[in-house]
């Protein structure tokens, strides 16, 4: 990618001093979608999903003006089905002030860049069915909602209780 003017917006991996400005904008992310209940995650959750000593997930951060004003967050998954990688986008915001100008299509296309240059076979995310404005950027770039899949859950109690249940040892992860 050739180098941005000053007066382009640049898009960057995120590095471990982004995780205080990455955090911010989560809690942005949350307060914009009216997600209920508290981000319990802190900065240095967010550094060491990152940048820890087994990362979990990327980020790029989406500077205007030389300042932060959005970011991506993505993780590599697996299609059995394709037989190939995928990236799956768990968070996608740009600062309301930069809305409009293609900062979200820029941060989107760079996140399909690197897909296809990974050998990915899919890009996805989920979006809350509330978040019409989203939705309608999406059906924007072409991106299809998916009829055939329900997103299931485990978390809390059921998560402990099954696991309780279970006779397996080992940690969450490989």
């Amino acid at each position: 990618m050739p180098p941005a003017t000053p007066a382009e917006p640049l898009i960057r991996p995120a590095e471990p001093g982004d995780a205080d400005v990455l955090h911010r904008f989560i809690v942005e992310l949350a307060e914009a979608e009216r997600f209920p209940g508290e981000v319990t995650a802190r900065p240095r959750d967010v550094a060491g999903a990152l940048f820890g000593p087994r990362p979990v997930a990327e980020a790029v951060i989406a500077e205007a003006g030389g300042l932060p004003a959005g970011f991506a967050l993505f993780y590599p998954t697996y299609s059995t089905i394709v037989g190939r990688p995928g990236i799956h986008l768990e968070d996608l915001y740009v600062r309301p002030e930069h809305r409009g100008g293609g900062l979200g299509r820029r941060l989107l296309g760079h996140l399909a860049r690197l897909a296809v240059e990974r050998g990915c076979g899919r890009l996805e995310w989920w979006v809350l069915r509330t978040n019409d404005p989203a939705l309608r950027f999406y059906r924007r770039l072409h991106a299809r909602g998916l009829d055939e899949i329900e997103v299931m859950r485990l978390d809390g109690e059921a998560l402990r209780g099954l696991a309780a249940a279970t006779d397996a040892s080992g940690g969450c992860g490989p």
